[in-house]
């Protein structure tokens, strides 16, 4: 676990306040990288993604007119998406659990409360270099599997609470076991 050199990776930075996104600069730089682009909300970011291959988006999520949430969910599940797959961290200062979910159920990567300091922001990009999570399609979800725990004690073909090597007729929320949607990983 050493330091990544983060010079030859491609950043989108998304904030409507422009202050915000010099700050977010001024770190990735003092943190070795290079190639940072900016955008000025959910809209300009989806846009820009069809011209600049990212590697990371770290992104606002109170913006307007398209706030980083509606940008989430439009990068992750549009067919024409330019680029569904790119790591997303997600800032804000509303770090309530119910907010972290909500982000982590639109596809977002990693989670950051603002303030922001360079040794919290260098942790979530190291965590999406060393544990990288499978991208997941499922009807009510498109982005990074959200199960984080590897539980080497299960025997069962699902992680699911309720699934177990002899899997029951019913599925955790009562429906039938067929029923229960069924990630598929990409």
């Amino acid at each position: 676990m050493g330091t990544y050199n983060l010079e030859r990776l491609n950043f989108l930075v998304v904030d409507d306040n422009r202050h915000m996104r010099s700050l977010v600069r001024s770190v990735l730089h003092a943190l070795g990288a290079r190639h940072i682009e900016e955008a000025t909300d959910g809209a300009d970011a989806y846009a820009r993604l069809g011209d600049y291959a990212a590697d990371l988006v770290i992104c606002n999520w109170q913006m307007s007119p398209m706030n980083g949430l509606e940008f989430v969910r439009l990068l992750r599940t549009d067919t024409d998406s330019p680029n569904p797959c790119v790591p997303v961290i997600m800032l804000t200062a509303h770090t309530e659990a119910k907010r972290v979910m909500e982000a982590r159920d639109a596809g977002v990567t990693e989670f950051l409360a603002i303030p922001i300091s360079a040794d919290q922001l260098y942790s979530r990009i190291r965590a999406i270099i060393e544990h990288p999570r499978p991208f997941v399609r499922a009807q009510s979800y498109v982005g990074p599997d959200r199960r984080r725990r590897q539980d080497s004690d299960f025997l069962g073909p699902e992680r699911r609470t309720w699934d177990t090597a002899e899997q029951p007729e019913e599925g955790g929320d009562g429906l039938p076991a067929a029923e229960v949607e069924t990630p598929v990983k990409k």
